[in-house]
């Protein structure tokens, strides 16, 4: 069963998502980060080239021919078929029809209204249906 875990009142989602791969890179995991939109997709390409001058994490989308070889792939099209299943990272405000798949799940959830909101409605959704939770709340100071 996918553990789940949920990363809440993060005040920049995509630094903190790229720090988190960074971290998985060097544990040798394999990362799938779910992305809202095409435009949060473009974003996050860009965090993740611009994010530390001193780290290169090798990344393509889902459709790319080299998905396979690469060990972070970005999606935001919940059909799109994935090569990975170790890592997902959600920084959409969905729930990803296919996170069962995942052996781990991180959920970030930002200080903004509307995603604090639509994150405690994935919790609740994760929690009634028995999956195993841990909530860590963003040092923002």
């Amino acid at each position: 069963m996918t553990r789940v875990d949920f990363h809440s009142k993060v005040p920049d989602k995509l630094l903190y998502a790229c720090r988190l791969i960074r971290k998985a890179r060097t544990a040798d995991m394999k990362v799938v980060v779910y992305l809202q939109d095409l435009q949060q997709l473009s974003d996050f390409d860009q965090a993740l080239w611009t994010f530390s001058e001193h780290d290169f994490i090798p990344h393509v989308v889902a459709s790319d021919a080299l998905a396979a070889q690469t060990p972070v792939i970005l999606s935001c099209d919940a059909s799109e078929n994935l090569p990975h299943h170790q890592v997902l990272i959600n920084l959409s405000t969905q729930t990803p029809d296919h996170f069962a798949r995942f052996e781990r799940m991180f959920e970030i959830v930002s200080t903004d209204e509307h995603d604090l909101a639509a994150g405690r409605g994935r919790y609740k959704h994760y929690q009634t249906r028995g999956y195993a939770l841990t909530h860590f709340v963003a040092d923002n100071s």
